[in-house]
């Protein structure tokens, strides 16, 4: 074959279910097919569509013709970014990304494109963004150990069970592939593994490439993976959600009016214009997206960074079978433009079924077949499983698969059966030929690899840190659980303290216990309440964070320091306004420096009981586990908060706790503040029995607290509050590591 003959071949797809010619990647030598040997850059081709390609019989002596098409630019800077558009205002408003003045990355432009013709694949050249994407993998095998951070290496090996059995295919650009097979067969773990995105405690065994280069981390740029559960922040509207998910994913020298521009675009793709300003919500809104919006703002998202290649984890499960078909279409059309899809189906219409391109069977971890929809139910039927007319062909096939109830060895022996029959026929050694070329180009071309990798740039550390504590914030403001009703209950709580106490903390003997239970309760309605309401925090948010940080977006100090950041208007706000309340009602000591050492210990106790929830929220799986273990450590705390007991008696055993206690560093700087200077406290009647307290230094040697202790226990408390904090932040990494 001519390099000329080569260059002159060009995309041909039709509107219609997929119809292509391809190229003539071998010659039909004594009946076998051999793949052709490079002799130089100028001649290499990529051998397309050898896996049951559309209007392939499957035959290794046809010969094919390449069809491959992708976007190309149709818009011209921010055109699409009207006035009158949804995105002229909004969330998007808030933050604006600095142009920076050199070669941008693909912008909106090339997203609703015409189809345009991808270049021949070279030695010399890894560009998956220019020449399509190419994903092979070659005797794959994927085991799961007990160990879930997988550290224990050989140790359990004795624990691995196999998912993926010796698994070979391939899938092409222009290509939507779905992976089918029964409920265990390995479906999920097959592309997770291919996405790069296998959970930690997974071993892979075998090759897995991309246009020739093995997977890596750059996955997560150059892909999409939709999940099959939907994660939002319900609080949140459509167009925040897109502003906030294109701030995180776009490359940084994307413009401002650029990445409007793609927004708009993607929601007017997906079908979202309409609800661009409604919250995504959960069951208990009254308004909200339906299962299918919801569905399709998953899918706007993941193509924010235009992915040649996307990754569906069973994307119509939930869906109404009008909705599935919009979505399936959708994937047809954006695959007809160039794309790489691979996706997990569950049961598909058969008019689902017949819109994929290819179709790879899987049974116990093993592929049954891989190849067109027709050559498969070929394929079965010269082994003796004929589908029934009127009946449904993915369901039958599935069937044949599955493992029937009460015969299962039979079921296993029949399906196994099929994996060895494939393994031996033509459709597999084609697919062989196609795996075994693009390892052959991996082997002996130059790819300088990073070249596009290192292309892109990340949005800066401080604009995500901005974008993820504005969320964070938003949906905290929008929360009435976590704002308005905590702000009335503790406004509540103030008024009821502070006139249970009126008129009682008067400078007597009976005022001294008076003001301090008044303290103690100040101290405690700022410590338990807070502590426990923020142990659901991150265990709420905990998979989304997990599954946007595996992606990228963020790191982990970055997602907790902008929650806590988000968390600190509240926390200072709330335990202020109470002391302002609580403390003139109940008439404490009247003095400007009582009442600032006051208020200032008792924002620091709401910190810090919060930062000790925080830990606790992270370093547990579960709510109800952090409060078995929290509920002691109160009671510790509590004890040693020097009010119903005298420190200086503590038993060496439990000496050490009062240093953690931030109850008792803010109960001594409270009273040191109510009693220090005073020295005229009325004594009506004094012996050994009732002693009487004459001045306030009476006072704080009956607690054991020094005077000279004011700042070092604010001081301490701050210690104690970064102290939880950094442990909270360690506990939560590691989490996000092992998982």
């Amino acid at each position: 074959m001519s390099t000329n003959s080569l260059s002159s071949l060009k995309l041909t797809r039709s509107d219609n279910p997929p119809l292509a010619a391809y190229t003539d990647y071998y010659a039909n030598t004594n009946g076998r097919a051999t793949s052709p040997t490079p002799t130089d850059a100028d001649e290499q081709i990529e051998m397309l569509d050898v896996v049951g390609m559309p209007g392939s019989n499957g035959d290794g002596n046809s010969k094919h013709k390449i069809a491959i098409a992708r976007r190309s630019s149709s818009l011209n800077g921010c055109g699409s970014a009207t006035d009158g558009s949804p995105l002229a205002s909004g969330a998007g408003s808030h933050m604006a990304i600095t142009d920076i003045s050199v070669t941008p990355p693909r912008s909106a432009s090339e997203r609703n494109s015409s189809e345009r013709s991808l270049p021949l694949r070279s030695y010399s050249k890894w560009s998956p963004t220019e020449q399509g994407a190419t994903l092979v993998w070659r005797d794959l095998c994927v085991y799961t150990t007990g160990d879930p951070d997988g550290s224990s290496g050989g140790g359990s090996m004795h624990n691995m069970k196999r998912i993926i059995n010796n698994s070979t295919g391939a899938v092409q650009p222009g290509n939507l592939m779905a992976l089918m097979g029964s409920s265990g067969s390995g479906k999920t773990t097959l592309m997770s593994t291919l996405a790069f995105r296998q959970p930690a405690g997974t071993i892979v065994q075998g090759d897995i490439l991309i246009n020739g280069r093995r997977i890596g981390p750059f996955m997560h740029r150059i892909s999409g993976y939709v999940y099959q559960d939907d994660l939002f922040i319900d609080t949140l509207t459509v167009l925040e959600h897109m502003t906030f998910m294109a701030h995180l994913r776009l490359d940084r020298r994307v413009s401002r009016c650029e990445r409007k521009a793609i927004i708009n675009d993607l929601l007017e793709r997906t079908g979202l214009l309409s609800v661009v300003h409604t919250r995504i919500g959960s069951g208990d809104d009254k308004k909200m997206l339906s299962g299918g919006e919801r569905k399709r703002l998953a899918f706007a998202v993941e193509l924010l960074n235009d992915p040649v290649i996307l990754f569906c984890d069973e994307p119509t499960t939930g869906l109404d079978s009008f909705s599935a078909q919009q979505l399936v279409q959708t994937l047809y059309d954006l695959a007809k433009k160039g794309t790489t899809i691979l996706c997990t189906i569950h049961q598909p219409s058969s008019q689902l079924f017949d819109m994929f391109n290819n179709v790879l069977l899987l049974a116990d971890g093993r592929v049954a077949f891989t190849g067109s929809p027709q050559n498969a139910l070929n394929f079965f039927a010269e082994n003796g499983y004929h589908c029934p007319e009127a009946y449904n062909p993915a369901d039958f096939l599935i069937g044949v698969l599955a493992t029937d109830p009460g015969y299962e060895q039979a079921s296993q022996r029949s399906a196994q059966h099929l994996c060895d029959m494939f393994a031996v026929s033509g459709a597999a050694k084609q697919r062989d030929m196609l795996v075994n070329l693009e390892i052959h180009m991996a082997q002996t071309g130059d790819y300088p690899f990073e070249a596009e990798v290192e292309a892109f740039r990340s949005a800066a550390w401080y604009k995500k840190f901005h974008v993820i504590w504005y969320r964070a914030s938003l949906s905290m403001m929008r929360d009435p659980t976590i704002q308005r009703m905590r702000f009335f209950q503790k406004m509540a709580m103030a008024i009821i303290i502070g006139a249970c106490f009126a008129g009682t903390t008067t400078v007597s003997q009976l005022g001294v216990q008076a003001v301090q239970g008044a303290l103690f309760v100040m101290i405690s309605e700022n410590t338990y309440h807070p502590m426990y309401s923020v142990l659901n925090v991150f265990p709420q948010g905990f998979p989304l964070f997990l599954r946007e940080t595996r992606s990228g977006m963020y790191s982990t100090a970055q997602y907790y320091v902008a929650n806590i950041l988000a968390m600190l208007p509240g926390m200072i706000v709330e335990p202020l306004l109470f002391v302002i309340i609580c403390y003139w009602i109940s008439g404490l000591r009247a003095t400007f420096f009582a009442f600032s050492i006051t208020a200032i210990s008792v924002v620091l106790v709401m910190n810090v009981a919060t930062a000790c929830g925080c830990f606790f929220s992270t370093a547990f799986n579960s709510v109800p586990l952090a409060m078995a273990y929290l509920v002691p450590v109160d009671y510790i705390f509590m004890i040693t908060s020097g009010i119903f007991i005298k420190i200086s008696t503590l038993p060496m055993a439990f000496y050490w706790t009062q240093f953690l206690s931030w109850m008792l560093y803010a109960n001594e700087a409270m009273t040191i503040a109510q009693w220090s200077g005073v020295q005229n406290i009325t004594c009506f009647e004094e012996s050994e029995d009732l002693p009487c307290f004459h001045t306030g230094q009476d006072v704080l040697d009956k607690y054991s607290f020094n005077e000279a202790h004011l700042y070092r226990n604010l001081l301490a408390i701050v210690a104690i509050y970064f102290g939880f904090h950094i442990l909270g932040y360690y506990c939560l990494w590691r989490r996000a590591k092992k998982i």
